[in-house]
């Protein structure tokens, strides 16, 4: 049966493009001209994915007579934004669990900011005609293990408590939802989670801060930033932008040493199948076409597009010694192995049927409390955000508020909030930073197949308040 299965995920991954599906599209923007030479602006933005072009977007909102320039390495919205799973959650704390542990005091009041942001995310898709598939579907959990069953049953409880519009599914009533061998249980939130074409959504960002006037030089990576008299500049291959003020929204790839101890970049990857068949699609059911997640330590992501294909990701999340970031390491043929594997699983009724035509990974930035963190540097003229770890599809936007907030030197509701005022726990330096997330994975993996049970080396990480997130 192995050798069978091996041979069918195989073929089914034979000819997959080692390349993000969003960006492998005829539609996509011919790069801008780099900068040469020496532009002055009011406002600096260093990065050109969601973090950056939310940033741009607003500050020229909040004044349209503001001077902003962006700078991104290669073309806006080519790394983490181009290829994640286009997941755009309400939730600024990745999660109830994970913000109640970490900000229970505020959580309501996070929960209010989070759906505030989720509406206003809508509201500019709309005011700027950005055609990126937007499907108000929400996220059903799935409980694919006996023991989670009750994991939901309390996620269901605390959802309702924060007023919540979900549903919860029994195995009958989960299966009438989509059909899977592998479900048990299902909790649909019904409103907080939006699906959308992720580069299409940085692609028409991109045309709307041009629109704006903001200058954006692409294929322009920054390499340092530094004072310059009263402000900063930021000095490029080609060239050095000055500016009173600056925005840093590189994530994964932090030009300030500080903040290497708080980050890890991890490899997150996933497939695409080809168009479902008519068939196909009535054999797995999914009329709603909510996002789909399971409960494991390990868990995978998925979501069928408007075109009826089918992404499946997650699962592996590889972290390399030295915070190691290659193009080299976005081709990983074990872990689309895996995940094929895991995809036919999930859904048999299409084993022999469909191929992928996609395998890719790309680099997230992930942090020990797994939701945003903030600060400023240079005496307050640069303002950072960083640490979305996958949920910044939406985040980002809200992270954009709290950097300008935070240049403006101003008291809002944002900046009060704990979130926005406290750090996470940094990571140790190497050696000791592979060898605990390589001890943190192994532990998570077994509680997976120990039917939750969580070791001495995650109970004390616990108590720490560090983690590793999948």
């Amino acid at each position: 049966m192995r050798a069978k299965g091996s041979n069918l995920w195989a073929s089914a991954l034979r000819d997959a493009a080692p390349t993000p599906y969003w960006t492998d599209r005829p539609d996509r923007p011919v790069a801008r001209d780099p900068l040469s030479g020496v532009d002055s602006t009011d406002l600096v933005v260093i990065g050109g994915g969601y973090s950056g072009l939310w940033t741009a977007l607003l500050a020229k909102e909040r004044d349209p007579g503001r001077d902003v320039v962006l700078v991104e390495a290669g073309l806006c919205g080519d790394a983490a934004s181009g290829r994640n799973g286009g997941f755009c959650s309400a939730s600024l704390t990745h999660g109830l669990t994970n913000g109640a542990e970490r900000f229970g005091a505020e959580l309501a009041r996070l929960e209010r900011l989070g759906r505030r942001n989720l509406a206003e995310i809508e509201e500019t898709i709309e005011r700027y005609g950005i055609e990126c598939d937007w499907e108000r579907t929400g996220e059903m959990s799935v409980a694919v293990e006996p023991y989670q069953v009750a994991d939901l049953e309390t996620a269901y409880e605390d959802s309702l408590d924060y007023g919540h519009r979900a549903t919860m599914f029994d195995r009958d009533g989960v299966q009438q939802e989509v059909h899977s061998p592998t479900y048990l249980a299902g909790l649909w939130d019904r409103d907080r989670v939006a699906m959308l074409d992720p580069a299409r959504l940085a692609w028409g960002l991109r045309e709307a801060v041009l629109r704006l006037g903001v200058r954006v030089y692409e294929n322009t990576p920054a390499v340092a930033i530094a004072r310059d008299g009263g402000g900063l500049a930021v000095t490029t291959p080609h060239g050095v932008v000055r500016a009173p003020h600056g925005a840093l929204a590189t994530n994964a790839f932090p030009l300030l040493r500080k903040l290497r101890k708080y980050l890890v970049p991890v490899y997150d990857y996933a497939l695409m199948t080809e168009p479902l068949s008519a068939s196909g699609v009535a054999s797995i059911g999914w009329r709603n076409r909510q996002g789909l997640g399971d409960l494991a330590n390990q868990f995978h992501y998925y979501r069928i597009t408007p075109g009826n294909r089918i992404l499946f990701g997650g699962y592996d999340a590889i972290y390399h010694f030295g915070s190691r970031i290659s193009s080299s390491l976005e081709r990983r043929e074990a872990t689309f192995g895996t995940l094929a594997s895991h995809f036919f699983a999930t859904f048999p009724q299409l084993a022999g049927s469909v191929r992928f035509t996609h395998a890719w990974g790309g680099v997230i930035d992930t942090c020990t409390r797994f939701c945003p963190f903030f600060g400023t540097a240079f005496g307050g003229r640069l303002a950072y955000a960083a640490g979305y770890t996958g949920l910044g599809v939406g985040a980002t936007r809200f992270g954009g508020q709290v950097m300008l907030d935070l240049l403006a030197g101003e008291d809002t509701e944002r900046t009060r909030l704990w979130l926005v005022r406290s750090k996470p726990l940094p990571f140790p330096p190497e050696p000791l930073r592979s060898a605990a997330i390589a001890a943190t994975r192994w532990s998570l993996a077994r509680a997976d197949a120990h039917q939750g049970r969580r070791n001495l080396w995650l109970r004390t990480l616990d108590r720490a308040g560090l983690g590793f997130d999948s």
